[in-house]
């Protein structure tokens, strides 16, 4: 094991695949990768040339990013995706479910118009991301960042509940993705909630930049919890800002304009190691590229997406 600048530990590089070894492993991107975070925002790449530029830099696959940003029109987005080679693997929510029944109304008219687009293009799994405790601009605390026994039983129950209903009426399965200021964050809290909910009805999607961001190591999650990883986030962080934001105490947001998230592979975890694991466990997983990088310049994504693109090619991806 391998220590790192701002305690990040890594595991030793072990029985990596040669390139092009990596059969089960479904590379694609993600709006996250060209600095889009909301539905509409100046300062983000238009839609058209997300996707032109997505296209370019040999990706396959792609979420779609916040609600709103991409068409929502199902014929619409079809013809824009099918006539560049691209296919949709997945939605994202955002919850806060840990609240209780009191917020499932709001929760599912939120969920099902992401859940039936997601449909109709042809994607398999709805990424869901815990609400934040902290704003993730301003820093603002807007709850606590511990939750009550009783809010952990509303957050376990009412993502099984989101599980179920998501696949019996669209057919998607869901996967909570451990997010920074997030209740779902580090190992302690993620193994909680994994153990607390049932694994027919949900699954994990790892991001290995989160899960490093807040003190995890992949390999191990993947290696100890498999049968629960259903779908991942590539990213790496970059350990010297890493430190600088945990000192500082610095909201997602913040350190996300400093630079916390990086372009591989000068960050951690190492993501050859991550991906092998991945391949052993004898599944087709989705492995989708987010650097966040909000706000950027809309030249910078471009040949960053195409370095990385080629960079998991070396990986066997």
């Amino acid at each position: 094991m391998t220590w790192l600048r701002g305690g990040l530990k890594l595991a030793a590089m072990t029985s990596l695949p040669p390139a092009g070894s990596l059969s089960r492993i479904r590379i694609g991107s993600a709006p996250d990768s060209w600095g889009v975070w909301f539905p509409d925002d100046p300062r983000q790449v238009p839609w058209r040339r997300f996707l032109d530029e997505v296209a370019g830099s040999g990706y396959e696959w792609i979420e779609l990013g916040p609600y709103g940003y991409l068409p929502t029109d199902p014929a619409v987005l079809a013809e824009e995706t099918g006539r560049r080679g691209l296919k949709v693997s997945a939605g994202t929510v955002f919850t806060g479910l840990h609240h209780g029944p009191e917020v499932w109304d709001a929760t599912w008219a939120h969920v099902s118009d992401i859940a039936a687009l997601t449909q109709a293009m042809g994607g398999s799994h709805l990424v869901v991301i815990p609400a934040f405790w902290r704003d993730d601009k301003t820093g603002r605390v807007l709850e606590p960042g511990t939750l009550t026994a009783g809010q952990w039983r509303n957050l376990t129950t009412g993502t099984e509940r989101l599980g179920r209903e998501v696949r019996e009426r669209y057919g998607l399965e869901i996967v909570v993705h451990p997010h920074a200021d997030t209740h779902i964050d580090s190992e302690e809290n993620v193994t909680r909630f994994l153990d607390a909910t049932d694994s027919s009805a949900v699954s994990l999607c790892l991001d290995t930049g989160h899960y490093a961001y807040c003190g995890g190591d992949s390999v191990k999650l993947i290696e100890t919890y498999g049968e629960r990883i259903g779908y991942l986030h590539l990213k790496q962080v970059d350990p010297a800002v890493l430190a600088e934001v945990r000192a500082e105490e610095i909201p997602f947001g913040p350190a996300v304009a400093r630079g916390v998230m990086c372009e591989p592979p000068s960050g951690v975890p190492e993501l050859e190691p991550v991906l092998a694991a991945a391949q052993r466990l004898g599944v087709d997983l989705f492995a989708i590229v987010e650097q966040d990088m909000y706000p950027c310049d809309p030249d910078k994504p471009l040949p960053i997406a195409r370095r990385t693109r080629a960079y998991l090619r070396s990986c066997g991806a």
